[in-house]
């Protein structure tokens, strides 16, 4: 399994705006093959937002990397503070409750 892990910065006050990209990209996410599942990561005190996005393989991380990093980088980028930043991990370990 891998991990595609976005990290961005909005702001203070911009939480609405950070949960319409989640809902967003959620369903844009599920299109792919290999899409195993998100979870969105908030500190609204400060703006500063994250993605982790699972995949069954590298290569469907690439991919969805590879499809989605141009239209992430104009949306987001236009509103962020700073760099949009994207990175893919491999998943060496789930711990589940």
């Amino acid at each position: 399994m891998h991990a595609l892990w976005t990290t961005f910065t909005l702001g203070p006050g911009t939480s609405q705006t950070a949960q319409k990209i989640g809902e967003q990209w959620s369903h844009i996410l599920k299109s792919f093959n290999g899409f195993k599942s998100v979870t969105f990561i908030a500190d609204d005190s400060s703006g500063e937002y994250a993605g982790l996005s699972l995949w069954e393989t590298k290569e469907d991380a690439e991919a969805a990397l590879a499809e989605t990093d141009a239209k992430v980088q104009q949306q987001i980028g236009s509103i962020a503070t700073g760099p949009v930043t994207r990175k893919i991990y491999e998943v060496r370990r789930v711990i589940e409750a």
